[in-house]
């Protein structure tokens, strides 16, 4: 019998719910909410919870494993299962699907209102319209996300900031303006505003349904698809549950298998030993693979945090992607998603543009020269993060491309990786620092303050920083910690007390603090509290999360 139980009405503006028996929504409803909270979308929430959940929990607990594994002396290493798979030279992914075929250049970005319409006027190829580092999981995020995005699909979407400016898209006309590629959120995160017999659903998996089930369709009539960028894997069986994800949302909107494509971000130490597996699960859905650089460091960092002094990685801001074990990873990408007609995507450029001409040119500068390096790597586009830095990638890639949409033909058979070349920490260049320290506080603690009211990307000392910042940072710290480490300048070890009266020194210093406009305490509250912890959290927002209503 359909269940007719209806969310209570708190007044005459709230929306009303068409619930499926077991399902219940706690987050707020605000009018529009039931256009995306549909009996349709979770529906499909509900059909995805219950098949795939047992087997979630089961790919997060692995993931545990290998790290009891790697801490136990034993090396990551590519698979020998899987081997038939690699040597297998006669399989590909899909063909390039419409509006994915040409991506030089990717903007990012988070999904509210006017960033949705910037990055749609950005003149990018692809807006990567994030749900997840850049993005917070509060509920009206998790909701107005797929709202903001559908109503870009449709044309419809406007916005007016309080001071009165005026946004709209410059066309309507969606073969002119950027493919969007939506990113979930990573499989670790719950949603606990949607629940399903009782139990909190999967962030990434809410996320799709919602898109899917808002956006799919109207994606199809613009000649495109619903796509996906799938965050922080680290193992082919999770890119083989976002298939059969995929596989089920199809069938629960009656379009054809294979109709949406999805690129993983290679972004953690064990998915590199696994990336013609992923491809292989994915290949019906695949898009490729993209090179997510500053989550792979934080990666590094996690996986082998407790394995001494070889796995120390030198300040953040002097890891480079010329340092030999980035560059073995990069190849490998390129080399194996050519091998497989995939597309290989390049990393963040992280820098945005500053009212200060000296520091502008300098970021241009590197800006261009990472592009240049990608291109001629052979990667068919990159990621920017602000429109200003779109002309400069899209100079570089046409430069290297003309007018071919991509390199997938350039197989770079040269390539030949090794998992010791993956594994060389000890081969980057660099030392670890006061300054590199005090950077990490100042940074964390920063975004983190503005993470905690909502807001995913922040402009931090001309960068642009998502929660792979904090991430890094304090998983920096903790392994400084633990490994007994030598500031290189000062001669001084990192420890607990002065992690701590660093911090204490730092926070009063940073904008808005002397004034109290911006509160950091919970901020530097929560970043130590992982920092300095004992053991060591998986993930920063996770505890984080559960701090927001």
């Amino acid at each position: 019998m359909r269940n007719t139980r209806r969310t209570r009405m708190t007044d005459a503006t709230t929306p009303v719910l068409d619930l499926p028996e077991g399902v219940e929504v706690t987050g707020a409803l605000r009018p529009g909410y039931e256009e995306i909270l549909s009996r349709s979308a979770l529906e499909l929430v509900a059909a995805l919870h219950r098949q795939l959940e047992t087997r979630r929990q089961e790919r997060l607990a692995a993931r545990a494993e290998v790290v009891a594994a790697v801490a136990d002396g034993q090396d990551l290493d590519f698979l020998p299962e899987t081997r038939q798979i690699r040597e297998d030279d006669s399989w590909r992914v899909a063909e390039h699907a419409p509006g994915l075929v040409d991506r030089r250049v990717e903007m990012t970005g988070p999904t509210d209102r006017k960033m949705t319409i910037n990055a749609m006027n950005s003149g990018a190829r692809v807006w990567l319209a994030d749900q997840e580092d850049a993005n917070t999981p509060m509920w009206e995020n998790v909701v107005e996300g797929p709202l903001n995005l559908r109503d870009a699909v449709l044309g419809t979407i406007s916005f007016t900031s309080p001071e009165g400016k005026e946004y709209a898209l410059a066309t309507t006309d969606q073969s002119r303006l950027p493919t969007i590629v939506v990113r979930p959120r990573g499989w670790h995160l719950d949603e606990k505003h949607v629940l399903v017999d009782g139990q909190r659903t999967s962030g990434g998996l809410v996320d799709m349904a919602l898109y899917m089930t808002a956006c799919a369709q109207p994606q199809l009539d613009a000649g495109k698809g619903p796509y996906f960028y799938l965050p922080k894997m680290e193992h082919h069986l999770e890119a083989r549950l976002w298939n059969d994800a995929f596989v089920i949302a199809q069938e629960h909107l009656g379009i054809p298998r294979g109709t949406v494509r999805a690129t993983c971000l290679i972004e953690t130490l064990p998915a590199a030993f696994q990336m013609e597996e992923i491809l292989y699960e994915l290949r019906e859905h695949s898009a490729g693979l993209n090179a997510g650089r500053w989550d792979y460091l934080f990666s590094v960092i996690k996986t082998y945090r407790t394995r001494g002094g070889d796995y120390v990685l030198p300040d953040r801001n002097a890891v480079t992607m010329t340092a030999p074990m980035m560059r073995a990873y990069t190849d490998l990408l390129v080399r194996t998603c050519h091998k497989r007609g995939a597309h290989a995507i390049g990393g963040m450029a992280a820098f945005i543009p500053s009212k200060d001409e000296e520091v502008n040119a300098a970021a241009y500068a590197k800006v261009r020269g990472d592009k240049q390096r990608e291109a001629e790597d052979g990667f068919d586009g990159s990621w920017v993060a602000h429109p200003g830095m779109v002309g400069t990638c899209m100079e570089v890639f046409d430069a290297v491309l003309g007018d071919q949409p991509h390199q997938v033909d350039r197989t770079r058979e040269d390539v030949q990786v090794t998992a010791d070349q993956l594994l060389d920490v000890k081969g980057t260049p660099g030392e670890v620092t006061e300054e590199g320290l005090r950077a990490n506080i100042d940074v964390a603690v920063q975004y983190l303050a503005v993470w905690l009211t909502g807001r995913g990307a922040v402009g931090i000392h001309n960068l642009m920083e998502d929660a792979a910042t904090a991430e890094i940072s304090r998983s920096q710290i903790w392994q400084w910690i633990h490994n007994d480490v030598t500031l290189a300048d000062t001669g001084e070890t990192v420890t607990r007390e002065l992690v701590r009266r660093l911090a204490d020194e730092i926070v009063p210093t940073l904008p808005g603090a002397a004034d109290g406009s911006v509160d950091y305490g919970p901020a530097k509250d929560l970043f130590l509290q992982v920092a300095v912890a004992d053991e060591f959290a998986d993930f920063l927002t996770v505890p984080a999360y559960e701090t927001m209503p």
